[in-house]
């Protein structure tokens, strides 16, 4: 079994306004230092899969064609094998 985790954000073109409300507030509480936020989306995935490389393919499959939207989206994975207990 694997545990694919994906993480999901804004793509740098678009203009995050979650993120920059946080901002905002987070300079209102003297975190000067920040300069931007980024707003985003985390997903855990267990998979049952014969091999790594088939996880992985149904991860990207998964994310590509659900869990982006790929006009203003993008996506980094990561993906570990996991015991079953």
């Amino acid at each position: 079994m694997y545990l694919g985790k994906v993480y999901v954000s804004y793509k740098p073109s678009v203009f995050d306004p979650q993120g920059d409300v946080i901002k905002t507030s987070l300079h209102q509480l003297n975190f000067q230092g920040v300069e931007s936020v980024t707003q985003g989306k985390y997903f855990e995935i267990k998979l049952v899969a014969t091999n790594l490389t088939e996880a992985t393919a149904n991860l990207v499959k998964m994310a590509e064609e659900l869990l982006i939207n790929p006009n203003t989206e993008t996506y980094q994975y990561a993906i570990d094998e996991i015991e079953v207990l």
